[in-house]
């Protein structure tokens, strides 16, 4: 059965909430709204490489460096 977007939406929030807090969880989604960012195909250009979260940190700047020019 397919979830509405309402309850995808209410779930994922609590997620944050649950995870970061309400100050983090809000943060999070203020960037995500601020930045052109689109996490989704970035994650796929991974390709589950095993990085560590420096080199994970260099190219998540290098890919936003990209889409600000």
């Amino acid at each position: 059965m397919t979830r509405t977007d309402s309850v995808v939406r209410a779930e994922g929030m609590n997620a944050l909430l649950e995870k970061l807090g309400r100050v983090d969880a809000e943060r999070f989604v203020a960037l995500l709204l601020r930045e052109p960012f689109d996490y989704t195909i970035w994650r796929e250009t991974l390709n589950n490489e095993d990085i560590n979260l420096r080199e994970l940190s260099r190219r998540a700047m290098e890919d936003i460096k990209k889409q600000q020019v």
